[in-house]
């Protein structure tokens, strides 16, 4: 009896460790996809002559922090990032 509680301890404490890995995989589509494009659009401003401005600047540090939070499966930031990344481009595209 005592082995077999063992036994079902030790499936429930996987499922729960299973479980929470998978949960952080909210989000990971999301962010892949905002940095994918916030690069895109960044080399485009680079190659327009751009890449002197704050706003590229400032791009262009959310970009790598988003980077790093995607690394460290921070998706929720990372997608937050990676958007305020492409504002600065937009406002860097406009002279702003």
């Amino acid at each position: 009896m005592r082995l077999n509680n063992i036994i079902g301890l030790g499936l429930v404490l996987s499922t729960l460790l299973l479980a929470g890995c998978a949960g952080k995989t909210y989000d990971r589509a999301a962010c892949s996809n905002e940095i994918d494009a916030a690069w895109k659009e960044l080399n485009f401003a680079e190659a327009e002559g751009l890449a002197g401005t704050v706003s590229y600047s400032k791009a262009l540090a959310l970009l790598t922090t988003a980077k790093t939070q995607q690394q460290f499966e921070k998706f929720a930031s990372c997608k937050h990032k990676a958007k305020r990344a492409r504002f600065y481009i937009s406002e860097s595209r406009a002279g702003r």
